[in-house]
């Protein structure tokens, strides 16, 4: 059995400045990867050569995610990209990764050709069917971009939501640009957020 957590929603940490807000994402991995919720995974034996490979499927559930054929009834949700390691040591995963799944290490005490062995890892997970929440304005993912909403959460943070409304709390800012720093953010801008990669200042204003 192999265990994996599952990770999506966006959290924004902060503090009030003049003329405008500050903002960064507090992460517990590169590129805005953040941890909600803990789910287990089982790894069908003799069912391909990598568990969780890219292009490769999983079931959906509460608890548990088990590797499937894509063609499969229980199919809902695809790999679109899968690192070995930590999540804070390796690649971002792609900007509309629905949710993420960290793979812990399995090595079976007998295993004769090494195929059951499972390194630890992560895969970027994209739903087979809408909801899509890491698509821009989806009200969750592992990652905040560029058409994303948040509302102030208390404490000195907001989170993430639907930027339609259909989320648990309405939108208060949006994420309109990304730029490489503060400075060429426009002058309408609210809340700075912190998104990694080449242009990692997101510019957001009130909604």
């Amino acid at each position: 059995m192999c265990v994996v957590r599952a990770v999506s929603g966006a959290l924004v940490v902060f503090a009030l400045a003049a003329p405008a807000l500050t903002g960064c994402q507090v992460n517990s991995g590169s590129g805005g990867d953040r941890l909600d919720k803990a789910s287990t995974a089982t790894h069908p034996s003799g069912y391909g050569t990598v568990f969780l490979d890219v292009k490769e499927c999983s079931s959906f559930g509460k608890t548990t995610f088990t590797e499937v054929p894509c063609t499969s009834e229980r199919a809902a949700a695809r790999v679109v990209a899968r690192y070995d390691g930590e999540v804070a040591e390796g690649p971002s995963c792609p900007p509309t990764t629905d949710f993420v799944l960290h793979i812990s290490e399995t090595r079976p005490s007998s295993d004769e050709d090494g195929d059951g062995a499972v390194p630890q890892g992560y895969a970027c997970m994209r739903n087979l069917q809408p909801p899509h929440p890491g698509d821009p304005g989806g009200g969750g993912g592992p990652r905040t971009i560029v058409g994303d909403c948040v509302y102030g959460a208390g404490s000195g943070q907001v989170r993430e939501t639907a930027c339609n409304g259909s989320g648990k709390r309405p939108p208060e800012y949006k994420v309109t640009s990304a730029v490489g720093a503060r400075s060429q953010c426009p002058a309408s801008t609210a809340l700075y957020v912190q998104l990694g990669g080449t242009e990692p200042v997101g510019c957001a204003r009130p909604v």
